[in-house]
């Protein structure tokens, strides 16, 4: 389970297209993320990534990128509190890395966020690893919204789960 998680850098380009690239990854996102996942998208994202706002950081794994992780402040009536948003390649999956990398998270985003009293992930109903690594990072099933979402044409139910300061 030994992973960093740290900035990202330019240098990570190739590995975050290699592992981005991978459908399961797009399966279970928004539409946003893009599949195929190409060169320009992953230079894109890092550019954007490398802002301090939203806090997002690499998961490091064996010496290369091999998932993200970030933090989306909300606007307006929502502004108290942060969105999360994750991916892990598949070669790393189900070894604790993404709960320990959630717990991190929450840490960093209340320590860089005073005003937030809340940080909430909304995993696809089918998504069972993504409901099982947000529950034991401590966050709490908040809602389940019945067939809300459409990814690639079939109905999926969101489930909100959030953790409070």
């Amino acid at each position: 389970m030994l992973f960093t998680l740290r900035p990202f850098r330019p240098d990570d380009l190739a590995a975050l297209v290699k592992h981005a690239n991978d459908p399961t990854v797009a399966a279970n996102l928004t539409d946003s993320f893009p599949h195929p996942y190409t060169e320009a998208h992953g230079r894109a994202f890092l550019e954007e990534a490398m802002k301090p706002v939203p806090l997002r950081r690499c998961i490091e794994v064996a010496g290369e990128c091999a998932g993200a992780i970030g933090l989306h402040p909300k606007a307006d009536l929502w502004r108290r509190n942060l969105e999360l948003g994750y991916w892990l390649a598949a070669a790393h999956r189900g070894k604790g890395i993404m709960t320990e990398a959630i717990r991190q998270m929450v840490q960093l985003g209340f320590a860089a966020f005073p005003e937030v009293t809340r940080i909430y992930a909304t995993p696809f109903g089918s998504n069972i690893a993504s409901q099982r690594a947000v529950e034991k990072a401590g966050f709490a099933l908040e809602a389940k919204l019945l067939g809300t979402l459409v990814k690639n044409g079939k109905m999926e139910d969101e489930w909100i789960y959030a953790v409070r300061r």
